[in-house]
């Protein structure tokens, strides 16, 4: 009997057979989710749009602003989001090898990192309340409110969709066989971590 592997194969439009190559993959998750992805992916774009319209206006608020906000609270998020999406990872991982109890543990670790993104945010609008800086003090603080807040709003929620993915693998419903709501929270919880990547830098250090 031949050993040789058989190749999926279809008729193109001009009749011959041709082979369907192996590279061809679903997206990751489905494509709802990347829906949703695309539509917040969509919204941070206009903040940015709005952020940088607000600084071609009014250059030195936007001069000034970030020397006066708490870089180091800032800095501390920005390791704790990529740290999470890494936990992420070794969540998604651990599903596919079958070892659900690792799985479970590196979700556990990617939830109490989203909840201390969510303490520090919280210690970091109490210090700017402490130093007279409030969502109305100029146009930078009022972007920097409203952009911060907002991704604060989908930490939040994300950190849920992680915790509830924790009640699914324990329960046997998300498996090495049927992951692929896991797999497209992990997607949303990458575009969160990605969008901050790119909020820190433009709130926090450019001039």
């Amino acid at each position: 009997m031949s050993n040789a592997v058989q190749m999926p194969f279809y008729l193109n439009g001009a009749g011959s057979v041709a082979v369907e190559p192996e590279s061809v993959r679903k997206i990751p998750g489905n494509s709802a989710v990347w829906v949703g992805i695309f539509a917040e992916l969509t919204e941070f774009a206009m903040f940015f749009v709005i952020y940088f319209f607000a600084k071609a206006h009014y250059p030195q608020q936007f001069d000034q602003g970030p020397i006066h906000l708490n870089t180091l609270a800032g800095t501390l998020n920005t390791v704790v989001l990529i740290s999470s999406s890494y936990f992420v990872a070794k969540a998604m991982t651990a599903i596919r090898c079958n070892r659900p109890k690792e799985c479970v543990r590196w979700l556990w670790g990617t939830l109490v990192a989203g909840a201390l993104y969510l303490v520090i945010k919280g210690v970091e609008y109490q210090w700017n309340s402490t130093h007279g800086i409030h969502s109305d003090t100029d146009y930078f603080y009022t972007v920097y409110y409203y952009m911060t807040f907002n991704h604060l709003l989908h930490v939040g929620w994300a950190s849920g969709s992680i915790l509830w993915a924790i009640w699914r693998v324990n329960a046997g419903v998300y498996n090495v066989e049927n992951h692929a709501p896991l797999t497209a929270i992990a997607c949303y919880w990458h575009m969160i971590d990605l969008a901050w990547i790119i909020i820190f830098p433009m709130l926090y250090v450019l001039r």
